[in-house]
């Protein structure tokens, strides 16, 4: 249980977010807002919250609506002011009032309440501090069919946090959040069959559920493709493939992918051999603290492979990464010692 609010705080991006706009003109919307119709009302305070559809923002005049919406029993409107009071945004921080305005968006079936209120259970934020009953109101939200609630239990079931560890659990929910769309899920789900914990190990199906992830510019599953492609696992084995993806998480600043680019740059494998672009992604990855990329750019400086040859900076770059435990970096930096 003593790690159930680290993982939830995953997820509470997710439990803030906000439905799109409707189509109406502003003026539209602000006329019915007047006149007391609540869905207008939310909508309104959607828009003053965003800084969207037509209005700059103005979270004061948006709590406003929100709490007229509120009053009228609008759910969604209830769970967002409820975050008003939780941040204290516009208004005075006060537990208390967003949890009693959870409470009762989560009476109407609103799973984002429910996730807020695991929350803050979770957290101990306005109510005694309960992981047992965080763990019951993620749950709550998940049965809902809340597939950022499903993910996340599965991932507490995966690692055996706040739960017993249950790899077989981790990938039902994992499954049923992916048969929904839910793109983590599918990333998480074909890392299951990858690995068969909780599966039966299956390459060929691991990659078709990274493949949609991937699809949707998710970068680990892009890096999850690159792997496959670059070892032959569920795919035929096809450096320009994996180059292919490893560009496209590395482009989205996938560490892992960046390092990895860098070595098919400098091996020339699915790329045309290029030291100066390899060192470029090692870099990226490097200054972001892989261990990996620094010991792979400080081998580039003491050969002078796409960089100016430099001693004392190959030197720096091993020493940061002999400090992560990086057995190679150590290594190298012994025989320069000599």
């Amino acid at each position: 249980m003593k790690k159930l609010l680290a993982s939830l705080l995953l997820i509470l991006s997710a439990a803030v977010a906000v439905p799109a706009l409707c189509a109406d003109s502003l003026e539209e919307v602000r006329k019915a807002a007047g006149q007391g119709d609540r869905e207008s009302q939310f909508n309104l305070g959607l828009r003053y919250e965003t800084g969207k559809g037509g209005v700059k923002q103005d979270l004061e005049t948006a709590a406003n609506w929100y709490r007229k919406a509120a009053r009228q029993g609008h759910a969604k409107a209830q769970t967002n002011l409820g975050n008003f009071y939780r941040a204290g945004r516009s208004v005075e921080k006060n537990y208390g009032e967003a949890m009693r305005l959870y409470r009762l968006a989560a009476d109407q079936g609103d799973t984002r309440a429910m996730i807020n209120i695991a929350m803050m259970y979770a957290s101990g934020q306005g109510v005694d501090k309960d992981e047992a009953e965080g763990l019951k109101w993620l749950e709550k939200a998940a049965g809902a069919g809340d597939t950022q609630a499903m993910v996340q239990l599965g991932t507490l079931y995966r690692a055996g946090k706040g739960v017993g560890k249950n790899d077989a659990m981790a990938t039902e929910w994992f499954r049923l959040a992916a048969a929904k769309g839910n793109t983590v899920a599918q990333h998480n789900l074909g890392l299951s069959y990858f690995t068969g914990n909780g599966n039966t190990k299956d390459y060929a199906e691991s990659v078709k559920w990274h493949r949609k992830a991937a699809g949707k510019g998710y970068p680990p599953a892009e890096y999850s493709m690159g792997l496959r492609y670059a070892r032959g696992d569920g795919v035929k084995q096809n450096y320009t493939e994996a180059a292919r993806w490893y560009q496209k998480a590395a482009r989205h600043g996938h560490i892992s992918a960046q390092n990895n680019l860098g070595l098919m740059y400098r091996k020339g494998q699915g790329v045309d051999q290029d030291y100066a672009e390899a060192a470029t992604w090692f870099r990226k990855a490097a200054e972001q603290g892989n261990a990996r990329a620094r010991f792979n750019l400080g081998n580039l400086y003491l050969k002078g492979q796409g960089v100016k040859p430099d001693r004392e900076e190959a030197r720096k770059w091993f020493a940061m990464a002999a400090d992560q435990g990086h057995r190679g970096s150590r290594e190298a930096l012994d025989s320069m010692n000599k």
